[in-house]
């Protein structure tokens, strides 16, 4: 009986070790000597793939700085393991361990604050309408009847559906896997306007076989702050991650990674998305913190 005893107070303490250290990010790619960054293949100019497994953008080169820090914290260079996450299973993939660090375009919201971190904001974006530019669609109330397209798993569908009953406009959501997928709704005439975040819908223009096929239009839907995300109760990752983001922001480097993927041109076509710095955005640098959207939706 005692050993029965022994043996089950062992395997709890070990299972006790395995919780905590999944929750301790630092602690967990030391032992492994590896950190699975999750990212994007087309998440506008924050998180995009230049194909044969390399990763690129905005958000992808903030955590490049954010592992840079880690390596020098624990004393030696992790290796970099980039793991494809979609809207669906990103949340999911950070829970269980499986994603360590996720630079794409997450929202930072209140339910998704229960299940995991955000880093503080560097990225505020303003949800807006892409169509067809001879379409003559200029605005959300002439949607009506139309096929709208968003992708799966992003609060923009939610977002389509306050603005359908606020608006008395009644059109039809089709879903995209991904946003490339989405943008291709659009691109073959299968959805006659998508709505989703203002630089994923320029991003994907940009990169269009005809760039001037396409434009932006109609009211800003939604104000929200996209942000690098990981595991819950997590301070120390947490801490690093943030005075990393301090930094970058205190020395002017933010604002220049801002400036070479959204103003200058960027791979793979070498097309510019365009996008100045929006005044949330500069607010957010001005006053670093972790605040959801809902905050946002307050003002």
């Amino acid at each position: 009986m005692k050993k029965h005893l022994l043996a089950f107070a062992v395997a709890a303490l070990a299972a006790g070790g395995a919780l905590a250290q999944a929750t301790d990010t630092i602690a967990k790619v030391k032992a492994a000597g590896v950190i699975t960054m999750g990212v994007r293949d087309s998440s506008g100019a924050l998180s995009f793939t230049l194909g044969d497994g390399k990763y690129t953008g905005f958000h992808y080169d903030v955590c490049q700085n954010i592992i840079a820090n880690l390596d020098k914290a624990i004393g030696k260079k992790l290796e970099i393991k980039y793991q494809p996450v979609t809207s669906q299973n990103r949340i999911p993939l950070v829970q269980n361990g499986t994603v360590d660090i996720e630079c794409g375009s997450t929202t930072n919201s209140a339910v998704r604050q229960k299940d995991v971190a955000f880093a503080n904001t560097v990225y505020v974006e303003e949800v807006r309408i892409a169509v067809k530019a001879n379409s003559g669609i200029t605005s959300i109330a002439q949607l009506n009847g139309k096929n709208v397209a968003t992708t799966t798993g992003t609060t923009s569908v939610q977002l389509l559906r306050k603005n359908e009953r606020a608006s008395g406009v009644d059109f039809k959501e089709v879903f995209g896997k991904d946003h490339a997928d989405s943008f291709l709704l659009l691109e073959s005439g299968r959805a006659d306007a998508f709505v989703m975040d203002g630089q994923i819908l320029a991003g994907n223009i940009a990169t269009a076989k005809n760039p001037a096929d396409f434009k932006i239009v109609g009211e800003v839907l939604s104000v929200e702050p996209i942000a690098i995300m990981f595991r819950k109760d997590d301070p120390a990752f947490k801490k690093l991650a943030d005075d990393t983001i301090a930094a970058m922001v205190k020395s002017g480097e933010m604002a220049k990674l801002y400036d070479k993927w959204f103003m200058q041109p960027i791979p793979p076509k070498n097309t510019k998305v365009g996008l100045p710095a929006s005044e949330a955005t500069k607010a957010a640098w001005a006053n670093l913190n972790d605040k959801p959207v809902e905050e946002y939706l307050k003002k």
